[in-house]
């Protein structure tokens, strides 16, 4: 992926801020996600090279550290560089560690600090779509949602570590989580550091890595999530439902799963956030003479007084029969609109009284 440029991967601008940077790599990882395109090679290693990008671009040592060199590997050395071709300079680990060669550590903590990102990190943050009737998002609903994730290892119990095996300090670095090497330069000793590629920079490792997770502290797997929607949850809304995301890795906290909310339409009943609207349609000699009907509302039937004299597309206000808001649970209203029914036949009496209203008009 060296030669390809990581905001263009991710659709972003090179200002691009951190959460428009999360907001573009959650929408491409849903839409490039393996299990939806099981079987494709070609969605694997996009939904690959969308992790990395996403992995530099997020950390602004490593984002820096690309928008100066072009890479997240620093300066690739001085070799060729007029009287410094004799000397190797291709593992000297960046400006960070030449400084600290001379000047005590001035600049030190690059390779240890990102790879502590590494141990006890936060697990990533998920979406998920769900659909509720209008009656479900109208009074809430608990729902049991199936979310394919990364889950913390069962056999382990998260911590990468096989049954009845210890953790200990890692051999190759000692506990550190960084190797380092001195080399002779033209300028003397010079030492530089490097994470350690054993431990990948934890500095602790099981005796016997899990079975099951490889170490990792993690499985993919299927899991059943109980969700309680709120009631007042329109279409577009999103539930944010705390640490049912994807596990954290070697016990770390988990990250949250974000619902994003379909209501299906309602045959009877029209919404318009808190309000609530629908149709009556009353026969003419009632809209004339006045009566008291019956209409459904979202608790039930309840009774309208409606005048004489009342007019095509009257509205009546039903208070207190609309939508909850979830903020503070207080109800809208219920809006119901007259219909004016005039009949397609009429009987022979109907037609002789229709007429001596119309004399009498």
């Amino acid at each position: 992926m060296a030669n390809k440029d990581l905001y263009e991967i991710l659709g972003v601008s090179k200002t691009a801020n951190d959460a428009e940077i999360k907001s573009a790599y959650r929408k491409l990882a849903l839409k490039w996600h393996p299990d939806k395109h099981k079987g494709d090679k070609q969605a694997e290693e996009k939904f690959k090279e969308i992790n990395e990008a996403y992995s530099v671009l997020s950390d602004k040592q490593k984002r820096q550290q690309y928008d100066t060199f072009g890479s997240t590997g620093g300066p690739q050395g001085f070799s060729g560089a007029g009287g410094f071709s004799g000397f190797d300079f291709g593992d000297a680990g960046g400006f960070a560690d030449i400084f600290e060669s001379f000047f005590g550590g001035g600049m030190r903590g690059s390779s240890r600090s990102s790879s502590q990102k590494q141990v006890n990190k936060r697990g990533n943050d998920i979406e998920s779509d769900i659909v509720l009737d209008f009656e479900e998002a109208v009074f809430g609903v608990e729902k049991d949602l199936l979310i394919t994730k990364a889950s913390k290892c069962e056999n382990c119990d998260g911590t990468g570590a096989e049954k009845g095996s210890k953790i200990v300090d890692c051999k190759e670095c000692d506990g550190k989580g960084e190797v380092t090497t001195i080399k002779n330069t033209i300028l003397g000793q010079m030492r530089s550091s490097r994470t350690c590629n054993y431990c990948n920079g934890e500095g602790k490792m099981p005796e016997n890595r899990c079975r099951v997770c490889h170490g990792t502290s993690r499985v993919r797997k299927s899991e059943k999530i109980s969700v309680k929607v709120p009631a007042g949850v329109d279409n577009g809304s999103v539930i944010r439902v705390s640490q049912k995301g994807e596990a954290g890795i070697k016990g770390g906290p988990s990250g949250d799963l974000y619902l994003n909310i379909t209501v299906k339409p309602s045959k009877e009943f029209y919404r318009e956030g808190t309000s609530i609207y629908s149709e009556y349609e009353l026969p003419i000699a009632f809209a004339v003479l006045g009566t008291q009907i019956e209409v459904n509302t979202l608790y039930g039937k309840t009774k309208i007084k409606i005048p004489s004299a009342t007019q095509e597309g009257t509205i009546f206000k039903l208070s207190g029969k609309g939508v909850s808001r979830i903020d503070n649970g207080k109800k809208g209203d219920h809006f119901v609109k007259i219909r004016v029914k005039i009949p397609k036949k009429l009987s022979k009496k109907e037609k002789q009284l229709f007429e001596e209203l119309a004399k009498e008009s």
